[in-house]
């Protein structure tokens, strides 16, 4: 495996935290996401809970060497426990508690059937081929009950676990954005242009730049 590339060296959104970029309510949202552990467990039991750290590691895998991992399934359950909605729905699902209530046992159930054994406890390799056949709408077994495969893992699986992912302040530094930006706010919006206060990539050769650039961005 070809080692990773920083592409914003240096960079840490949080340095954002009690400058002019963030307003109260930003600093109050982060903290509450910063609060939530990779182990913190409110909605689902322990079969599920199992299930879903296994799911959201193939589809938002992250680096080994991260110091900091997006706690990606406690965030899932997190939004699930306090009862936050997207306010709309497929007409075919369930509400969002029961889908991904339902969604989980129906992935251990068709890991058994195919594989022997449940969904974490499978290879990666037979991870990645019961979601391909859940993303097109091949899985059946009875566990589904009226709920299609195929819309589980397009509404649950990639809106909630891709949401939880790019929600959190590690997955800012990675992509080099700043946050909501408010009260500052964005000035130069023209093509490759970027404010001072905005992560600056590291293109070939200017990797150092970009660096010291990056350590003032919470200036």
């Amino acid at each position: 495996m070809l080692p990773r590339q920083d592409l914003y060296p240096g960079y840490d959104v949080l340095a954002k935290r009690d400058g002019p970029s963030w307003n109260a309510k930003t600093r109050a949202v982060l903290d509450e996401r910063l609060a939530i552990g990779p182990e913190m467990r409110r909605f689902f039991d322990e079969a599920e809970w199992m299930t879903l750290k296994a799911l959201a590691a193939r589809i938002v895998p992250q680096p080994a060497d991260r110091e900091v991992p997006v706690p990606v399934a406690a965030l899932v359950d997190y939004k699930l426990a306090i009862g936050e909605h997207d306010g709309y729905r497929d007409a075919t699902m369930p509400d969002e508690r029961e889908a991904w209530r339902q969604g989980l046992r129906a992935l251990d159930a068709e890991a058994r059937a195919q594989f022997g054994a449940r969904f974490h406890e499978l290879s990666t390799w037979a991870q990645d081929e019961l979601l391909k056949l859940a993303e097109r709408g091949e899985l059946t077994d009875a566990a589904w009950a009226s709920m299609p495969s195929k819309l589980f893992f397009k509404h649950r699986v990639l809106g909630d676990v891709v949401k939880a992912y790019y929600a959190h302040p590690t997955a800012w530094n990675e992509i080099g954005w700043g946050g909501p930006a408010s009260p500052r706010g964005y000035v130069r919006m023209d093509f490759d242009r970027r404010d001072p206060w905005e992560a600056a990539e590291a293109k070939p050769g200017r990797e150092d730049e970009a660096y010291a650039e990056n350590l003032r961005v919470g200036d």
